[in-house]
């Protein structure tokens, strides 16, 4: 019995969690979606700056030697109190942005500081915000072809007019009913625009979809588990790590029909390449968080896709973490860089993954080039096998005592590094071509974590697990900001920090890399040192993602502050209970003293 009632207990948490959240409640031409270049024009015009999702900028202006003078020159208030992830774009003389939900849309005037050319304000039925997994985000806009998408937390994906605000057209992605909702940014490819689905703790069966970008047609979907047709996935042709995946591939590695109820869900960051002609994002955690509920690797939850945009068709794919045990989602952005690896230029994709282990790959191919820790905390596994002739080449090799199913149902498996947050979660690195080195901001905590048996109920939360989230033993510190070396597989330098680095990081060729801390500071620091050389205390904590650009010869630095997320989830929400939010609550109960709600865009520059 009283299992049965801690069962009860920990799931009425994670429903009390969620709804307390809904208590609170002059345009480029098309030819520019093709490529986009924030490095060339000083524009940026999709959440990552361009297609290869480094987050990297070639405006000098503002540089390691004057960073010191940089000033705060106008700010907006969004007028929504709730996590800001994303950041604005700017296209010619507008910038545009996003607030959290009720998801609305402001075309502001660079030529005058700001005013509003037009407001965008969605109708959308409050009933979405209750099955919203970690805080009412939208994790950004797009543009292409003369129109801004909005990808609206009701999982409607709307083409608005980038002149007038008006809606173009609008396609139904998922229903909340379900539990399917929207929280990421999409990704204009030539003709088509890419979108994913958030939803995984509500045991929805997850996919990534493409609408034409002129009409709003959907022209594929690909699921992230089921038969081979409706994924998108040839048994002969689409290969993991060099082989054919054989047929089924996904069907023979779940038990009976739990993979309807596989989760997968694709809600972070999509990637391109061009020359390649593929698509790149991955894939989140398998339903349940109980991981004895569901006996198999569970592909290809997990896991990291490379598709053809026109077709959907997977050319290859990788699954980082088989059978996951710990709420290790793949979302996070893949990053394409042209490098030298053992001495040979490869076409290299990097990956900072949920696990705690930063993956090179050869994006061409799929070939797994290196696996390393990047936190030195991570425990749940000693390394990723890398000898081609194992027959565990590329798994994990476990730690018996931070399996959370050997250790069984009811039972908390203590200390485990990193927790289900990761050591990165979806708050995306830069990469500076001028360092050749990937700037990433972390996470450093370790969890305690209980599975339990749950039933599934359409639209209820589907999770069967209790968290208890802390720092490493004997430090205090919860979060750093590190520089990584993708090709060695190393730290070249860390700047730790008392709270997770919940923003998105942006180097520039002026040798200078900004990131936010969940205290409210904008940070400028050393592209090769790591040297703090600059820091503002804006009005809230920082969860979005620093942007640059430039407009009638000055650069500027924007980003939102209002504090949020997973780990703001506390504050945002208003929760108090140590055990809500997964246990983020508990994890950043001192956040509160550093911070308050808001919702503002700051934006800096030189002096005059």
């Amino acid at each position: 019995m009283a299992r049965r009632s801690n069962r009860r207990k920990a799931l009425r948490k994670f429903r009390s969690w969620l709804f307390a959240i809904a208590a609170l409640a002059t345009p480029a031409s098309a030819s520019e979606a093709d490529r986009p270049a924030p490095k060339k024009t000083g524009q940026w015009t999709i959440q990552a700056g361009d297609f290869a999702n480094n987050r990297y900028s070639a405006l000098d202006q503002i540089n390691s030697g004057n960073i010191g003078q940089l000033r705060p020159v106008w700010s907006f208030s969004t007028g929504v109190l709730r996590g800001h992830e994303g950041g604005p774009l700017v296209i010619g003389d507008v910038m545009y942005l996003v607030t959290p939900f009720p998801n609305i849309v402001y075309a502001l005037d660079l030529n005058n500081e700001g005013r509003i050319l037009w407001k965008y304000e969605p109708k959308q039925d409050a009933n979405v915000v209750p099955v919203m997994c970690c805080d009412t985000v939208n994790r950004g806009l797009a543009f292409a072809d003369g129109k801004i998408f909005l990808n609206q937390a009701d999982a409607k994906l709307v083409a608005l007019d980038a002149r007038t605000g008006k809606a173009i057209w609008s396609a139904v992605n998922g229903d909340p009913a379900k539990g399917e909702t929207a929280t990421a940014t999409v990704l204009p490819v030539k003709d088509k625009v890419i979108v994913g689905l958030s939803g995984g703790e509500f045991g929805i069966r997850c996919h990534m979809s493409a609408y034409d970008m002129n009409s709003g047609a959907l022209v594929w979907r690909a699921y992230a588990a089921g038969p081979d047709e409706s994924m998108l996935v040839d048994p002969k042709q689409t290969t993991q790590l060099g082989k054919a995946i054989g047929p089924d591939s996904s069907l023979k590695s779940w038990q009976g029909d739990q993979w309807k109820l596989g989760g997968g869900c694709a809600w972070g960051w999509t990637s391109y390449d061009p020359d390649a002609d593929l698509i790149y994002y991955g894939t989140g955690n398998p339903s349940t968080w109980n991981p004895s509920q569901r006996p198999g690797d569970n592909k290809w939850s997990m896991s990291i896709f490379a598709r053809n945009p026109d077709t959907g068709m997977a050319k290859w794919v990788y699954q980082m973490t088989p059978h996951d045990e710990w709420d290790y989602d793949g979302v996070n952005e893949m990053q394409l860089v042209d490098q030298a690896f053992d001495g040979k230029p490869r076409k290299l994709l990097v990956h900072f993954d949920r696990n705690g282990f930063a993956y090179t790959l050869d994006r061409m191919t799929g070939e797994l080039l290196l696996a390393e820790k990047y936190d030195p905390t991570v425990n749940w596994a000693t390394k990723i096998e890398m000898d081609k002739a194992s027959p565990n080449y590329g798994r994990p090799q476990l730690v018996k005592q931070y399996s959370t199913e050997a250790n069984g149902e009811d039972v908390v498996t203590k200390g485990i590094c990193p927790a289900s947050l990761g050591s990165k979660d979806e708050q995306p690195s830069a990469f500076s071509p001028r360092t050749g080195l990937f700037y990433v901001p972390t996470n450093h905590l370790c969890m305690d974590y209980e599975p339990f048996r749950v039933h599934y109920e359409p639209g209820l939360p589907y999770v069967g697990a209790t968290l208890s989230l802390y720092p490493p033993p004997g430090e205090k510190n919860t979060g750093a900001f590190i520089a990584w070396d993708a090709a060695k597989g190393r730290i070249v330098w860390s700047d730790p920090e008392q709270f997770s680095v919940w923003s998105g990081a942006l180097a520039t060729a002026g040798d200078v890399v900004f990131y936010g801390t969940l205290e409210g500071y904008l940070k400028a620091v050393d592209a090769r040192t790591g040297q703090l050389l600059y820091k503002f205390k804006t009005p809230s904590g920082i969860v979005g993602n620093v942007m640059t650009y430039a407009h009638k010869g000055r650069q500027y630095v924007a980003v939102l502050s209002g504090v949020g997320g997973w780990a703001g989830i506390g504050l945002a929400a208003g929760l108090t209970d140590p055990h809500d939010g997964a246990g983020a609550v508990g994890g950043y109960a001192a956040l509160s003293k550093y911070t308050a709600l808001g919702g503002v865009l700051t934006v800096f520059a030189l002096p005059d």
